[in-house]
């Protein structure tokens, strides 16, 4: 995997190997990873790889092994699963300084839902090796991930709740 580096944003292409100036700011200012020590970050940011995508290109397909912990560098990621009736039903949008991939990888288990590029994005994937020997360096990677997943638990709850009493109308 290379090295994450700083570019310009001039001559990028779509396989450019290099973060934006601006790409790299938003990884770096993210609410979650901003609090990881120096060390931490520098390990994460130096195994990491960037993949581009234009808009409505699939990242990942529900049923697939996890093979990366993934960041938003640059514009979203439609998370999506398909209803019953064929009808893609959007969950969330990933935006950009959000990690996310995280679960599939500590449980073992296939993705549980569609993600598709919502404009041009570029994203920032670790290897899920790479995310193993990490965690075996930084034991503050545990903390940081309990945080993480305590604060997505909070947000389901609040929305278990929004759908059990808003009136019925509001729910459909």
């Amino acid at each position: 995997s290379s090295m994450v580096r700083m570019g310009s944003p001039r001559g990028q292409t779509m396989d450019d190997p290099i973060l934006t100036i601006e790409e790299r700011e938003a990884i770096n200012s993210g609410r979650w990873f901003s609090s990881l020590s120096p060390s931490l970050r520098h390990d994460i940011l130096r195994c990491a790889f960037v993949k581009r995508y234009k808009d409505g290109d699939l990242l990942a397909a529900r049923g697939d092994p996890p093979e990366h912990w993934i960041a938003c560098a640059k514009g979203a990621l439609r998370v999506s699963s398909t209803a019953v009736s064929g009808k893609q039903v959007t969950l969330t949008y990933v935006e950009p300084g959000i990690w996310f991939g995280d679960v599939a990888i500590f449980d073992g288990d296939r993705r549980t839902h569609d993600a598709y590029a919502h404009g041009d994005t570029t994203i920032l994937c670790v290897a899920k090796a790479d995310f193993r020997k990490i965690l075996a360096v930084h034991t503050e990677l545990y903390e940081a991930m309990l945080r993480l997943h305590a604060r997505r638990i909070r947000q389901l709850f609040g929305l278990v709740e929004d759908l059990n009493t808003l009136p019925l109308r509001s729910r459909l």
